[in-house]
C-alpha cells in the first residue's frame, strides 16, 4: 500500500476514533499513574506550599524540567523527582486510569466537570495501602489536546501538588504538599490562535496521609488519544502519526 494513503487512512481513522468520545455529554481521557512506597524521600514530606521547582517550558521528553538544585521545601532534588512521570524499576508501579469528564446535559457543550474530592484511583492496588485507608502516594500524568476558541476557561481544586502545560508553557503551578487550593485560567489571556489545536498537559501527585483531592471545570472539549484497537487497523503505522502542536 502507498505510503502516503496509509498516513491518510490513518488521520481518518483517528479523527473517526475521537469522534466518538468527544462532543459529546462526557469526555473520557485515559491518565497514567504511577505508584510509590511511602518510604520515597519526596513522599510523606512535611507540608508547605512549593512552587516553581519546574521550568516554565517542558522538557523534549514532554516531562517537567526539575530546576530544584539539591532540594527544596518538599523535593530533594532532580534524581527523585524525574521518578515520578517515568517508570522506575523498583521505585514505581505504572498503570492507566479513565478520568470521566460529564457536563451534566443531554449534548455536548457547556462546562464539563471532573469531581473527585476523595481522589484514590489505585486503592489496594500496585504497591497497596501499606496498612492505611487509602493508597495515598502516587502521581498521575494526562496529556491530551484541544482546539481553542476564544471565551475557555479551566478551573481546578488539588492536594498536593498539580502543574498543567499549555503547549508546552506552564500555566497554573500549584506545587507543594498542602491542603486542597484552587487556581482558575482564562484562555483567553494566552495568545493562543482560534481554531489552532494545542497540548494540555496535566501533572499530579499525592504525597502525603490523609487527603487527595482532583476536582476541575472546564469549558474546554478536551479531544482523547486515539483507541488501540482504531490504531491496529493499520499495525506499525500508528507510530508514525504524532500530535502536531500548533495545527491551524
Amino acid at each position: 500500500m502507498n505510503r502516503y494513503l496509509c498516513l491518510s487512512i490513518l488521520t481518518l481513522v483517528a479523527a473517526a476514533s475521537a469522534a466518538t468520545t468527544v462532543n459529546a455529554d462526557t469526555i473520557k481521557l485515559s491518565a497514567t499513574v504511577r505508584d510509590f512506597m511511602e518510604a520515597h524521600p519526596d513522599f510523606q514530606v512535611d507540608l508547605g506550599d512549593d512552587r516553581d521547582y519546574v521550568s516554565n517550558t517542558l522538557g523534549l521528553d514532554g516531562k517537567p524540567v526539575y530546576i530544584g538544585g539539591a532540594g527544596t521545601a518538599t523535593t530533594s532534588g532532580a534524581a527523585n523527582y524525574n521518578q515520578w512521570y517515568n517508570d522506575t524499576p523498583g521505585v514505581n508501579l505504572t498503570t492507566t486510569v479513565e478520568l470521566t469528564l460529564d457536563n451534566n446535559q443531554p449534548g455536548p457543550g457547556g462546562v464539563y466537570t471532573f469531581n473527585a474530592p476523595s481522589f484514590f484511583p489505585i486503592d489496594d492496588q500496585l504497591f497497596g495501602n501499606e496498612n492505611a485507608a487509602h493508597n495515598y502516594y502516587f502521581t498521575l500524568e494526562l496529556n491530551t489536546a484541544f482546539t481553542y476558541q476564544p471565551g475557555l476557561t479551566f478551573n481546578v481544586e488539588a492536594d498536593d501538588d498539580l502543574i498543567i502545560f499549555i503547549d508546552g508553557q506552564k500555566v497554573i503551578d500549584l506545587g507543594g504538599v498542602h491542603p486542597p487550593q484552587t487556581a482558575s485560567l482564562d484562555l483567553d489571556t494566552l495568545g493562543l490562535t482560534p481554531g489552532a489545536t494545542y497540548d494540555f498537559d496535566l501533572f499530579f501527585a499525592e504525597r502525603r496521609k490523609v487527603l487527595s483531592t482532583l476536582v476541575f471545570d472546564t469549558s474546554i472539549e478536551f479531544i482523547p488519544e486515539p483507541t488501540t484497537a482504531a490504531l491496529s487497523m493499520l499495525g506499525g503505522l500508528g507510530l508514525l502519526v504524532r500530535r502536531r502542536r500548533r495545527t491551524a
